[in-house]
């Protein structure tokens, strides 16, 4: 089975279309290397946090991670949601798990929009007190947009005038893999968005 890593802007919609590409796709799963960095940050004292990314341990521990649900999870594709814009760090992931499963099966996205897009989503994610939560996603915009319009960080898919639901579409038509028909209407595709956004507000 094929692993699939979303990637994008903070704000891009990974994480609706991951879960939405796990909602069509029988017997797929979501890992998050949010929660890798996460739990190392935990771990460390305050002073030593900052972008977990920037440890290696992070890296190596994402890369065993998703090395093992490749290797061991047969029911269905491995969906990962993560921006990741470095490309030394692009590459010591998503290359080094190319090389050991081939490109065939690890296959990467990135979603990209207008810079007055994103800051539209994430004004709508904020909660009420609009871009002023999302000021770290807003300070990474412009660094991660132009990095991940670079050819090393293909597939790229325009996303300002595609649903969720299209770009899951496209994501899975790349990959060569059918998805379930999408049977929602307007109203409960808002609901299952708001859903997903409630349940992945991060406090860390």
């Amino acid at each position: 089975m094929p692993l699939l890593w979303i990637n994008g802007p903070f704000g891009g919609g990974k994480t609706q279309t991951a879960y939405e590409l796990r909602r069509r796709l029988p017997g797929s799963v979501v890992c998050d290397p949010e929660h890798v960095g996460f739990g190392l940050h935990r771990t460390l004292p305050p002073a030593l946090r900052g972008d977990f990314q920037d440890l290696p341990a992070w890296r190596r521990g994402v890369y065993e991670v998703l090395d093992l649900a490749l290797r061991e999870h047969t029911d269905g594709p491995v969906i990962v949601p993560m921006t990741l814009v470095e490309p030394a760090y692009f590459e010591e992931v998503v290359g080094r798990l190319r090389a050991a499963h081939g490109a065939d099966r690890v296959h990467h996205f990135a979603l990209l929009a207008r810079r007055e897009t994103v800051l539209k989503r994430l004004t709508e994610r904020g909660l009420g007190r609009g871009l002023k939560r999302e000021s770290f996603a807003v300070s990474k915009l412009d660094g991660c947009l132009e990095r991940l319009n670079r050819p090393e960080f293909a597939h790229h898919i325009r996303t300002d005038r595609l649903t969720v639901p299209q770009v899951a579409d496209e994501v899975a038509r790349t990959a060569g893999l059918w998805l379930a028909p999408n049977t929602d209407g307007p109203l409960r595709h808002r609901l299952r968005r708001v859903r997903v956004g409630l349940a992945h507000i991060r406090f860390d």
